[in-house]
């Protein structure tokens, strides 16, 4: 697409991962390595004045997320969240890292939570005569085969590890947003807000559009006129098919 606009969009579409893998051809997802190579790209364009990243996504991994954090923080041109369906989880953990967040009234916010699951056969393992043997060295080698029941001692573990998370989450939001902790660690709970509750909350600083983030570049930067110029990339039927 043609780059030649002075304010740069990065959509944000999808599961967040950290690699894209080939032959996706349809299910949307975002790479952090394809993300951080538009911002790096956008920023280091004189003509390009602000960048504005389109949100559509439920969240998905805290490390990709975190990674197209980061290099939104190290951005010195002004930075926009624009939230549009849904900036959800690692969504919203993007959304944070920005200057400034403008969501749709319905959108769908926040859920500042972390989740793991698995199937367990057991049960059916069990009803079929099915034996689970394995040799670890290492206690918890086998922690979350979906072959047996987890030990109470065990769902301890994988809930701290969790916790872990969640507490790098909550700190993040606390310094991105500027928020008091203890506020941010009350709305910490996986709730989803709707961008009008997410307004009053503190999550994101206006309800609007694109015609609204244009409004805060041209208020926030030299620009009298924005050009927007979309950064992504088009992903041909071979490149899927391979």
């Amino acid at each position: 697409s043609d780059l030649s606009g002075n304010v740069a969009i990065i959509p944000i579409k999808g599961v967040i991962v950290s690699q894209k893998e080939k032959g996706n051809l349809f299910d949307r997802t975002t790479s952090a390595t394809e993300v951080i190579k538009f911002i790096e790209k956008a920023e280091e364009k004189a003509h390009v004045k602000a960048i504005v990243f389109e949100i559509n996504s439920p969240g998905g991994s805290p490390v990709a997320s975190d990674e197209i954090g980061s290099a939104i923080k190290l951005v010195e041109k002004p930075v926009v969240a624009l939230i549009r369906e849904a900036g959800a989880s690692g969504g919203y953990w993007i959304a944070s890292a920005a200057d400034y967040i403008i969501a749709n009234k319905m959108s769908i916010t926040g859920s500042i939570g972390v989740v793991s699951s698995y199937l367990e056969f057991s049960g059916f393992m069990e009803k079929y005569g099915i034996g689970y043997e394995q040799l670890t060295a290492g206690k918890y080698k086998d922690v979350g085969t979906p072959f047996r029941k987890l030990q109470e001692e065990e769902r301890d573990l994988m809930q701290r590890k969790l916790n872990k998370v969640h507490s790098f989450f909550v700190q993040e939001i606390t310094e991105n947003r500027n928020l008091p902790k203890d506020e941010v660690e009350e709305i910490a709970t996986g709730e989803f807000f709707f961008g009008v509750e997410a307004l009053e909350n503190g999550l994101v600083d206006e309800l609007g559009d694109l015609k609204s983030a244009e409004k805060y570049i041209i208020t926030n930067s030299e620009l009298t006129e924005v050009d927007f110029a979309t950064y992504k990339t088009e992903v041909g039927i071979f490149d899927a098919l391979t």
